[in-house]
């Protein structure tokens, strides 16, 4: 390209394009770009507001007369007071300027809570527990189901049926299902959703007088707390659970049998589908043996109807959590 410049200040740019063979578009192209031109400088119109008027209008849209009203509503009460300083517009402008196209005043901002992240790899170490409502006779009437569940047996350690809510009540059966436990300082941590009576500084005292340790969900937040919620899913999806209760001792007599069944005769899929009360009170690894044996037995008749080996019965997790850490997840080990 270069010969063909060459050549082209001699005879002219087509014929030493053709006595090359370039084409001229190509020799167009491949010429030293020109120079950018300086950039245009807009003159300032002489109407603009100068800095010191601008300045006023934003200490105007600052102030706390006006900090959460909109520049119209500014514009629109100024002229009504006799006061022109700008248009609506030009308000709009000096606020863009600033970067304040947005909420002038200081908003308040929630504050970051806390992951709950429990573990518990032994019954009594972690207990879940919360309120449910179960609809009485009439609309609007409720019972209030207070339910505490032992996070890694499944096992309900107390349950109360009140007529109300209250912190209280909530007190009262903690502290009857701690001394049924016979638990000690230290040992336990108790979590809950953020509902009145769970954060309540009446529950609070009694976990401090009893050397428990509490947690809470975060705010809006549905997983923090899955072992209750999936608890009152049980309850109310076993068939017989009705659209009302007649009665409270209905509910109530509902709820003995329910909670009966639950601990001592459900075969919950979280526990190696043994019942709670069996892994609560330390009963599982025999029963897991005993499984184990019998199919052993089975295998050894007709093997060759397990084809994938020597089969085993389910094993109970290691480890049980309320969101486990990221590199915990991806273990393999038993979450929920």
């Amino acid at each position: 390209m270069e010969a063909t410049q060459t050549l082209s200040r001699a005879t002219g740019v087509a014929p030493a394009c053709q006595a090359l063979g370039v084409a001229r578009a190509s020799f167009y192209r491949y010429q030293e770009p020109a120079l950018d031109p300086p950039p245009l400088v807009r003159p300032s119109p002489s109407r603009k507001l100068s800095d010191l008027e601008r300045t006023a209008v934003l200490e105007i849209l600052h102030s706390e007369r006006f900090v959460d009203k909109a520049p119209a509503e500014v514009y629109a009460t100024l002229l009504d007071e006799g006061t022109y300083h700008c248009s609506e517009r030009t308000m709009y402008r000096i606020l863009e300027e600033n970067q304040e196209v947005r909420e002038r005043r200081n908003q308040l901002r929630h504050p970051s809570y806390h992951k709950p992240e429990l573990l518990a790899v032994a019954p009594n170490q972690v207990w879940s527990w919360d309120i449910t409502k179960l609809k009485g006779p009439v609309k609007w009437t409720y019972f209030y189901l207070y339910v505490i569940l032992d996070i890694y047996s499944r096992y309900v350690v107390g349950w109360m049926l009140a007529r109300r809510e209250s912190a209280s009540l909530a007190k009262r059966l903690i502290t009857e299902s701690c001394d049924k436990q016979g638990i000690s300082e230290g040992q336990l941590v108790i979590h809950a959703d953020r509902g009145s009576s769970m954060s309540s500084k009446t529950v609070a005292q009694l976990l401090g007088d009893l050397g428990v340790t509490k947690s809470h969900s975060r705010p809006h937040v549905s997983n923090d707390n899955p072992f209750s919620e999936s608890q009152f899913k049980t309850l109310k999806y076993r068939p017989e659970f009705p659209d009302r209760f007649g009665s409270f001792e209905d509910a109530l007599s509902f709820c003995r049998a329910f909670f009966l069944w639950y601990n001592t005769e459900h075969y919950h899929t979280g526990v190696a589908l043994l019942t709670p009360e069996t892994v609560h009170f330390g009963r599982a690894e025999e029963i897991l043996r005993r499984r184990n044996r019998i199919l052993q037995q089975a295998y050894a008749s007709h093997p060759e109807r397990f084809v994938r080996g020597l089969p085993s019965a389910p094993r109970l997790p290691e480890a049980v959590w309320i969101n486990p850490p990221k590199q915990q997840a991806t273990t393999g080990q038993e979450l929920h």
